[in-house]
C-alpha cells in the first residue's frame, strides 16, 4: 500500500508552504482538536517497514521499537531506498511535532503528543508484530500495509489485542475493487477507505462491508527518508489509516477507560457525510459509517455503548466479554449455530420440493459469485506519490460541505450524520 514515493529536503519557504498544504488537519478542524486532546500519554504502534526515530519532525516522539525481521532491537528503516519511508510517514501523520517556533513549520501530526512504537514485522506475519505492540503499551496499533494471507496466528492475534482493549487500524487497499486484503478483513479490525479534498471517495480506495470509516488520503504531506528533514506527498488509504489511528488516539487520551470497541463507537457515531453522498444508507461499503469527525468525536455526549460497539467480531471474541457487558452490537457463534440447526430441520420437512428450490438458489449464487471474482481485480496496489513543493495545491474551503439529507442509520444509536457545513470555520 505504500506506493513510489518521492522525497526532498525541505528549505526554509518550503517547510512555511508545507503547514498550508496538509488540507487535512484543516478538513479535520485540527486547532480547535488540540484544544480538547493532544494525544498526550498514548502510544500508538506503527507496524510497517519502519520509523526513523531521528526525523526533525518526529524526533523525541518515537520510542525504542522492534524489528521481527531482522530479529533486533532497532525499527529504523533499512537503506536509502525512498521507499523505505513509509512507516517514517505514517508516524508523522498521526504524531508529527513539526519544527521551528511553536513546531508551525514541517510536518505536524494529528495527535502531535503521542508516542510512537515502530515495529517492522517479520515472517511469521502481524501477529508478533501485534502482540509485542500489546505487551508494551500500545493503546492502537496502526497497519498501513497488508498481505494476501489468511494467517490463524494473525486472527489469534486481533483477538489477543481486543482481549486487552487494544484498536487495531488498518487500510482497505489502493486499486478500487473490493478485495479488501489482510488484517483489513479480520473480524475486530478497524478497517479504512480514503477520501479525496472534496470529501469523495477515492477513486482507487478498495470497498466492501469492512469498511467502518473514510479519511483523506489524497495530496497528504509527510515525513520521508532518507534524511532527517525530507518531505513526501501522495496517495493512499495508508494516510487515511494513519489520520484514524490518530483520532484514535486522540480519544483515548480523553477517554482513557473505554474499551477499544468504545473507541471505535466514538468515531462512528460521529462521522460525516459529504452532500455529494446525499442518499446513501448507513454503513455504505465505500464510506462505511462516514468521514472520521474527531472534533465532535472528542466533545458530543456519546453513551459509551457495547464492549466492542462496530468492531465486527468473531464467535470467540464475542463469548470471551466480560460478565455483565452490554453485547447487544455483538453477534454470538453458538445462537448462529442453533439458528442453523433450526432452519436445517425445517428444510428437511419441505420435502422434495423445497430441496429442488434450494439447488435452483445456490445455482444462481454459484453464477454470481464466478462472476464477481472475475471482475475483483488483483491485491491493492500502490498510490502514486509526488514530489512535495513541485506543483501547489488548489485552496480548499470547507471540502467537506455536509449533506442534508437524513440518512439511513443501520448501527445501533447511530446518529443522523451531522446538518451543518463541515467543517466549520474555524
Amino acid at each position: 500500500m505504500a506506493g513510489g514515493l518521492i522525497f526532498v529536503a525541505a528549505p526554509a519557504a518550503l517547510a512555511d508552504q508545507t503547514r498550508r498544504d496538509q488540507w487535512a488537519l484543516d478538513a479535520l478542524q485540527a486547532e480547535s482538536v488540540w484544544k480538547v486532546s493532544t494525544g498526550k500519554g498514548v502510544t500508538v504502534a506503527v507496524v510497517d517497514d519502519g520509523v526513523n526515530a531521528d526525523h526533525i519532525d518526529l524526533k523525541n516522539n518515537v520510542l525504542q521499537g522492534r524489528d521481527f525481521e531482522d530479529n533486533d532491537d532497532d525499527a529504523s528503516p533499512e537503506g536509502n531506498n525512498p521507499a523505505s519511508g513509509h512507516g517514517t510517514g505514517m508516524a508523522s501523520i498521526i504524531a508529527g511535532h513539526g519544527r521551528g517556533l511553536d513546531g508551525d513549520d514541517g510536518v505536524k501530526g494529528l495527535a502531535p503528543d503521542a508516542k510512537i512504537l515502530p515495529i517492522r514485522s517479520g515472517t511469521n506475519g502481524y501477529a508478533d508484530a501485534i502482540r509485542y505492540a500489546v505487551d508494551h503499551g500500545a493503546s492502537i496499533i496502526n497497519i498501513s500495509e497488508f498481505q494476501t494471507q489468511d494467517l490463524p496466528q494473525d486472527r489469534e492475534a486481533v483477538t489477543y489485542a481486543l482481549a486487552h482493549n487494544v484498536l487495531i487500524v488498518s487500510g482497505s487497499g489502493n486499486n478500487g475493487s473490493t478485495n479488501i486484503q489482510f488484517p483489513a478483513k479480520y473480524p475486530g479490525v478497524l478497517t479504512v477507505g480514503g477520501v479525496d479534498t472534496s470529501g469523495k471517495v477515492w477513486e482507487k480506495s478498495n470497498y466492501g462491508p469492512e469498511v467502518l470509516l473514510t479519511a483523506p488520503a489524497t495530496r497528504i504531506v509527510h515525513a520521508g527518508w532518507p534524511g532527517n528533514s525530507k518531505l513526501g506527498i501522495g496517495d493512499g488509504t495508508s494516510d487515511a489509516t494513519a489520520y484514524v489511528s490518530a483520532a484514535a488516539a486522540l480519544i483515548r487520551a480523553k477517554f482513557p477507560d473505554l474499551t477499544a470497541g468504545q473507541i471505535a463507537n466514538r468515531l462512528v457515531k460521529t462521522a460525516v457525510i459529504p452532500a455529494s453522498a446525499k442518499g446513501i444508507s448507513l454503513p455504505d461499503p465505500k464510506y462505511g459509517y462516514g468521514i472520521v469527525n474527531p472534533l465532535e468525536a472528542l466533545t458530543k455526549d456519546i453513551p459509551a455503548g457495547s464492549q466492542y460497539g462496530p468492531l465486527k467480531v468473531s464467535g470467540s471474541e464475542s463469548s470471551s466479554a466480560a460478565p455483565g457487558t452490554d453485547q447487544s452490537d455483538v453477534g454470538s457463534a453458538a445462537e448462529n449455530e442453533k439458528e442453523d440447526s433450526k432452519q436445517m430441520l425445517f428444510l428437511v420437512g419441505l420435502g422434495v420440493v423445497a430441496l429442488v428450490v434450494i439447488g435452483l438458489i445456490v445455482l444462481l449464487i454459484v453464477k454470481l459469485s464466478r462472476r464477481n471474482k472475475k471482475n475483483n481485480g488483483g491485491p491493492g496496489g500502490p498510490a502514486g506519490y509526488q514530489r512535495h513543493g513541485q506543483q501547489p495545491f488548489p485552496p480548499q474551503q470547507n471540502p467537506y460541505q455536509q449533506s442534508a439529507q437524513p440518512q439511513q442509520n443501520p448501527y445501533q444509536q447511530q446518529p443522523t450524520p451531522p446538518q451543518s457545513q463541515w467543517p466549520p470555520q474555524q
